[in-house]
């Protein structure tokens, strides 16, 4: 099978910044202490695996581990210090609850907004539009400025948006704890729709029971590191023994 995502290497570094005051701040330059302000925090550390088109992957670690990061990379939401990361196809997904939404427009014109970032033409959303609707169960309020919206109806419009893109790569990052169970339960349908239709998902969730009926294979990360790569089944015993 081909190759949808290449990860060679990757490496990612955030500063943390230690909150002073400007009196502390000031004195601790002072002293040439410039260095000690800043501290670098290492989230991802030489990581590298293939995904093959069609393969459904959990990405399983505890919380500080680079679950996360790792799947913004994927997205293009950043971009590694070290390394590189390749996708073959269009991808989409959720990583953020509303990302992409402006809270100024109504959801009809987000729905273009959201189409038009994951990817589509103005002709591809006009055409899926209604079913988009229909899928996100807010009919009656897409006329409705988003900022009014809760968060199980962001969910619910970002996932119709994602999912009527058709993408090669679908991503999720455990926002769909935010729903209710009906909508939960649609959402996974969906996802094997895709899956069956020969598109490549990659799930981080620290819902261990639903990525067991979700993905194949598990890749385990611990303080950015992969620890694991195997059979979802083993993945997870590997967390819960942990």
């Amino acid at each position: 099978m081909p190759i949808s995502i290449d990860i060679k290497s990757i490496e990612k570094r955030f500063v943390l910044r230690h909150t002073r005051s400007m009196k502390e701040t000031f004195l601790w330059l002072l002293k040439g202490r410039r260095g000690d302000l800043y501290k670098k925090f290492s989230a991802l550390e030489g990581v590298s695996f293939t995904v093959e088109q069609g393969e459904t992957v959990a990405l399983l670690g505890f919380n500080g581990s680079g679950k996360s990061t790792l799947l913004k990379h994927i997205s293009g939401v950043m971009l590694p210090d070290a390394g590189s990361v390749r996708t073959r196809g269009r991808v989409a997904g959720l990583i953020e609850v509303g990302a992409g939404f402006h809270p100024d427009l109504s959801g009809r014109d987000n729905v273009f907004l959201n189409g038009s970032i994951l990817g589509m033409s103005e002709k591809e959303i006009r055409e899926q539009f209604d079913s988009i609707v229909e899928f996100s169960e807010i009919g009656e309020f897409i006329d409705t400025e988003v900022r009014f919206y809760s968060s199980g109806m962001y969910l619910r419009l970002a996932f119709a948006v994602a999912v009527h893109t058709n993408p090669d790569i679908f991503l999720i990052d455990e926002i769909l704890a935010v729903g209710d169970e009906p909508f939960q339960k649609k959402c996974l349908a969906k996802i094997k729709e895709l899956n069956e239709a020969g598109k490549t998902l990659v799930v981080v969730s620290h819902d261990l029971d639903m990525v067991s009926k979700v993905c194949d294979r598990g890749i385990v990360l611990e303080r950015g590191r992969v620890v694991m790569d195997g059979e979802v089944g083993d993945a997870i015993a590997h967390i819960r023994a942990s």
